[in-house]
């Protein structure tokens, strides 16, 4: 504002001087030669409103700027005054009034002297340019700045004063299209160029979308200003938005290797970025190095996070403490079941149950919790060796792979009908009971087929009695088939032979 005032009165006491009227002196002319031409062409003041008018300025540098306008007013007032006498009082009360900050009033006097039709055209440039910049001054940007850039175009005087103030106008008054040639000219006549060239073109770019421009202003910018951590999310945002994601983490990558990322923010950010790109691992690391160093808060949230980081990396012992801790810590009955499955998934199916039982304690899903006990009894058992035939059928029920089956059928049932698992462990139920059921069933086809067999050589050996001196003979490798003898001659109908 002090700049445009200078700018504004600098101008107008020249329009004034120009039109023959020096401030500060007795009267209202100028070297008698400009008088003699100012006669010719009727630029000249007549004594009464010449007395005024000389009163008023009197005034007026004397800073009595009400008093000097109230004369101008009388002076306007005079019938019979010129083109000339017109415009040079109005351009006086514009001059006074601006000095008074009534901008208004003053822009309001200036243009009127512009109508009044006593201007010379060099006159007419001098205050319209004055007229220009009391209107941006005043807030009327647009117009202000669409009077400036007219008077530019038609004077040719490019000044970086002036460029600078059609680009400030047109960005006050948001039209941003507007100002980007100025500030564009601006920032190519700076020398030396200063921040404010480069922040001002990277807002105007950032605000147009112009994503490669503002790009190419940002990196200079980093070259210039490197240890600017704004300018480096700046060209980081500029690549993510732009579709170049993988670009801005390799960014984000050496500022943390860099030492630059400090803040939880920033540091959640990078840990983001490694799980986006499929690193789980790497990204838990780094969440955990931070949490230990207390650079990122140790909370439920986080624990809960890096927990996932380390099940998504299939990391589940790893996991196993931290899923703990977030457990304890956070109170909710997901952790819980969380914990429970990645005790599951390492097979520990006692602490797996004693977790979930935590979480449907607190609410969580009933019918998914005993899916997964159940399951993890039916899988664990499947490390163990099958009962064998060899053993009695009492033997084979209190095997360590029949007892876990069973246990895991017991679990299923557990499962609720309203629950969306309930079908599931139905046919849970049946697979493994059958499976159960399959041993004894094996074993009691091997014990028939031994006996049927037995069956066979005793038959043999009984149409062989006619050769044997009418005994019955088992060859030698078949004796383990007598034990069937009895259960033979009951099926044949035959008496004992013994």
């Amino acid at each position: 504002m002090v700049k445009v005032r200078k700018t504004i009165t600098r101008i107008t006491c020249a329009s004034l001087m120009a039109m023959g009227i020096a401030l500060g002196t007795s009267t209202v002319m100028a070297t008698s030669a400009v008088a003699q031409d100012a006669a010719v062409e009727g630029r000249q003041f007549g004594t009464k409103a010449g007395t005024k008018v000389n009163e008023a300025q009197t005034l007026g540098t004397n800073g009595q700027y009400g008093a000097a306008n109230a004369l101008l007013n009388e002076a306007l007032s005079i019938e019979g005054l010129n083109a000339y006498e017109r415009s040079t009082i109005y351009t006086m009360l514009g001059q006074f009034y601006y000095e008074q900050d009534q901008l208004g009033q003053a822009l309001s006097n200036f243009q009127n002297a512009i109508n009044a039709g006593g201007m010379l055209p060099k006159e007419i440039d001098s205050l319209e340019v004055s007229i220009a910049q009391l209107m941006i001054a005043n807030g009327q940007y647009t117009e202000g700045a669409r009077r400036l850039e007219a008077w530019v175009n038609r004077t040719g005087q490019r000044n970086p004063k002036y460029t600078e103030l059609l680009m400030q106008a047109w960005i006050q008054a948001d039209n941003y299209n507007a100002a980007l040639p100025w500030a564009e000219e601006w920032f190519r006549s700076a020398s030396p160029k200063e921040r404010k060239h480069f922040d001002t073109l990277n807002f105007l770019y950032n605000n147009l979308g112009m994503q490669g421009r503002q790009a190419d202003i940002v990196k200079e910018m980093i070259v210039r200003w490197p240890e600017d951590k704004t300018l480096w999310d700046n060209w980081t945002s500029l690549l993510a938005n732009g579709g170049r994601e993988t670009e801005a983490f390799e960014v984000n990558k050496m500022l943390y290797l860099g030492g630059a990322l400090t803040s939880e923010q920033d540091l959640l950010k990078i840990v983001q970025y490694y799980s986006y790109y499929d690193m789980p691992y790497q990204a838990a690391l780094i969440l955990e190095k931070e949490m230990n160093a207390q650079r990122i808060s140790r909370n439920a949230d986080r624990l809960v996070q890096l927990s996932d980081l380390f099940r998504q990396a299939r990391e589940y012992k790893r996991a196993l403490p931290v899923l703990e801790a977030a457990a304890n810590a956070s109170g909710r009955s997901k952790s819980w079941a969380d914990y429970g499955e990645a005790l599951y998934n390492e097979g520990d199916c006692g602490k797996a149950q004693t977790a979930f039982q935590k979480a449907m304690d607190m609410g969580y899903d009933r019918g998914k919790s005993w899916m997964l006990i159940a399951t993890c009894l039916y899988e664990e058992g499947q490390a163990d060796e099958r009962p064998s035939c060899d053993m009695t059928r009492e033997q084979r029920i209190s095997s360590p792979k029949v007892i876990k089956n069973n246990n895991a059928i017991a679990a299923f049932r557990k499962v609720p009908a309203t629950s969306r698992e309930y079908s599931s462990a139905k046919k849970w139920i049946t697979f493994v009971s059958d499976e159960n059921q399959a041993y004894e069933d094996r074993c009691e086809f091997m014990a028939n087929l031994e006996r049927d067999l037995c069956f066979i050589k005793m038959d043999n050996a009984e149409e062989a009695r006619i050769f044997n001196e009418g005994k019955f003979v088992l060859e030698e490798e078949d004796q383990y088939c007598m034990p069937f003898k009895g259960a033979w001659e009951e099926a044949r109908g035959l008496q004992s032979s013994e």
